[in-house]
């Protein structure tokens, strides 16, 4: 059975491939020091810095399984062939609020790239999936668990 695609921007490839390379290349080699100089330390029983590496060591090796698992499903969305009449992933759109009566702009990212807080929404969330198709002047309304959100499209850009 084949995974779900992962859709991700060349900026979030980019950022995992780091990642990646960060976890195998520097920090492997910095917690299998710290375990070499806990081992040293003699008794491993009542060891903590040796139990705190070995865990340290178990969560590098899962994060780097987990980013394995994304890559090898990885979709890249090329932001120069998005089509800009029209929201997709990699476009970048800014929004009036209709309730706030404010101007936002969020990025549509795939889910693994998503982080509200830097305006990146995934296309899964109820506001992309409300967002994906839409067009300059179009009004949309979704259901969020704190109600129904009203927007208004201002306009649309590559990321």
């Amino acid at each position: 059975m084949e995974g779900k695609k992962n859709l991700l921007t060349y900026s979030g490839l980019k950022a995992l491939e780091d990642e990646m390379h960060d976890l195998k290349v520097v920090r492997r080699k910095e917690v299998a020091a710290k375990i070499k100089e806990a081992r040293e330390q003699g008794d491993l029983s009542e060891n903590a810095e040796y139990d705190a590496a070995k865990d340290e060591q178990r969560d590098i090796e899962a994060r780097i399984e987990e980013i394995e698992k994304i890559l090898k499903n990885a979709e890249v969305v090329v932001e120069d062939d998005v089509d800009l009449n029209k929201i997709n992933v990699g476009c970048t759109v800014k929004l009036f609020d209709e309730e706030y009566e404010e101007e936002i702009e969020y990025q549509i990212v795939g889910s693994t790239e998503a982080n509200s807080l830097m305006g990146k929404i995934s296309n899964e969330s109820p506001v992309g999936k409300a967002l994906i198709g839409a067009s300059i002047g179009q009004e949309i309304e979704v259901e969020t668990q704190v109600g129904v959100c009203k927007y208004r499209v201002l306009g649309i850009q590559r990321s």
